[in-house]
């Protein structure tokens, strides 16, 4: 039997996540790679959602969401981020954001078109693109401070331009984009047809008194905007599948007409204690933000006794260490290293490029308790201590 399969997935690696974890389980490491917290999240939306399994209604609900989520998340980002919706037509639930990016891709893009993007990339861009037969297009960012290039911009669009993928936080730098950064963007995309897909599913994972700027907030950029969030970022709860979307109605219900054929509708129980937490969790939000970016301090003061240069984080779980000053060029050899050797499991950030990549920074995760903090540290030195020289010799 001579199976053919799809080649974009069919030639897809096992993914730098998997592959990490994988290797963290057989060392029995401690496991930095992985982007989830330790916290189980505010105890009245949980509770909520259980409630509501028992008592509540358990079949399909509207394809586009609860009514209830729906004005929710109209109320909340009013509140929030300035941004005026209408729950009934510029708002959508769907299974996680990951789950949005596809419909937005699918229903925006055909064979032949272009979608920008900004490496590095969340890893789920590149093979949705490919899959809906465009052609990626990229703008590399750098360290230290990963800062959008107006020209750069203006260089990757053209006249076949359908899409531009935006992370706002960007995973895995921890960037925090400000209305300047968004201003850069609209002026480089102005003349062209292309739609934003604004993954903003960080927008509450911010820290140092930072406000999250909506690329729906931004008037230029408002109406071919697609607004991408998620109840398991806002609430620390990962496995919650919850994706809000927010668009123009034009924009919105053919993304809609893509969701219907990918999971048609989420869990009722968990779009209910959604929408409670929206309404209620203001303050549990703020003490989130306070206790991360604690944390956040916490390991970036041990990264630099351990002789690392901790990177500017501006949001997101995640805090990079710069390689170069240890004499590191090879990202990918010092994690496999680390884990195999150290008992501890980073990311390398080469990873989340497709061309050209930066090999010199390394992704760990600093939303855990303070012990598997201060305990990864002490691996994460004691391994330096000791291989300085090897390293450099892979």
């Amino acid at each position: 039997m001579n199976l053919r399969l799809n080649p974009v997935y069919a030639c897809l690696p096992v993914t730098v996540f998997e592959r990490m974890s994988q290797l963290a389980r057989a060392h029995h490491a401690l496991n930095l790679g992985q982007g989830f917290p330790d916290d189980a999240g505010p105890e009245p939306v949980r509770r909520k959602a259980a409630e509501a399994v028992l008592d509540g209604w358990n079949q399909y609900p509207p394809m586009m969401g609860l009514p209830e989520l729906r004005a929710a998340a109209s109320r909340h980002y009013a509140r929030w981020q300035g941004v005026s919706l209408d729950p009934e037509r510029e708002v959508m639930v769907t299974s996680g954001a990951t789950e949005a990016i596809a419909a937005s891709i699918f229903a925006l893009v055909e064979p032949g078109d272009e979608v920008v993007m900004f490496e590095p990339i969340y890893d789920a861009y590149l093979p949705l693109v490919l899959r809906a037969g465009a052609t990626p297009r990229f703008v590399k960012l750098t360290p230290p401070d990963w800062r959008l290039d107006e020209q750069a911009i203006r260089a990757a669009v053209g006249p076949k331009t359908k899409a531009v993928l935006f992370n706002n936080p960007l995973n895995p730098t921890g960037a925090v984009f400000a209305r300047e950064d968004l201003e850069t963007l609209a002026r480089a995309l102005a003349g062209s047809d292309a739609i934003v897909v604004a993954d903003e599913v960080w927008e509450h994972v911010i820290f140092d008194g930072r406000a999250h700027i909506s690329a729906l907030s931004v008037q230029s950029l408002a109406d071919r905007t697609i607004k991408i969030g998620s109840a398991g970022k806002i609430f620390s709860m990962t496995g919650w599948k919850v994706g809000l979307v927010c668009a123009r109605p034009e924009l919105l219900t053919v993304v809609a007409k893509a969701h219907q054929f990918l999971t048609f509708t989420t869990p009722p129980s968990l779009q209910t204690a959604v929408a409670y937490g929206l309404d209620t969790q203001d303050d549990w939000i703020r003490g989130m933000r306070a206790s991360l970016q604690a944390k956040r301090d916490r390991f970036s003061a041990g990264l630099r006794s351990a002789g690392l240069e901790p990177l500017a984080s501006g949001g997101t779980y995640f805090v990079n260490a710069d390689l170069a000053p240890i004499g590191v060029d090879d990202d990918v050899a010092l994690c496999e290293a680390l884990v195999g050797e150290g008992g501890l499991a980073a990311i390398p950030v080469s990873a989340f490029y497709a061309e050209d990549p930066v090999k010199t920074v390394v992704r760990f995760c600093f939303a855990k308790d303070d012990a598997t903090l201060d305990e990864a540290l002490r691996r994460l030195s004691r391994f330096l201590d000791n291989g300085r020289s090897r390293i450099r010799e892979k």
